[in-house]
């Protein structure tokens, strides 16, 4: 059995896409697939004067603004590990001298 899958995304109605993806990662499509989809039906609702095209530019700019935000939070809660353990093992290494 592969470990690659075909399957087949509809955004914001346009055209289905065919994707090739590993086995694993499929809910993880699927998820984002429906939540761009949500965000674009309601926004497609909520600002009825704009063309379909600002309203995807809009999810599209949502979407990238949150993987940045989460980007910069696990890097600074990394940073923050980085130097619990340094402080960890400095006084690891002061107890075990006395």
């Amino acid at each position: 059995m592969t470990d690659k899958l075909n399957i087949t995304i509809r955004i914001a109605g346009q055209k289905p896409m065919t994707l090739n993806i590993d086995r694993d990662y499929e809910e993880t499509a699927r998820t984002a697939e429906f939540q761009v989809n949500r965000l674009y039906g309601l926004w497609s609702d909520r600002f009825r004067d704009k063309s379909s095209m600002e309203v995807m530019s809009m999810v599209a700019y949502r979407f990238a603004e949150l993987f940045y935000t989460q980007n910069s939070a696990a890097a600074a809660a990394e940073r923050l590990l980085d130097d619990f353990e340094r402080e960890l093992d400095r006084i690891l290494v002061d107890t075990a001298v006395k």
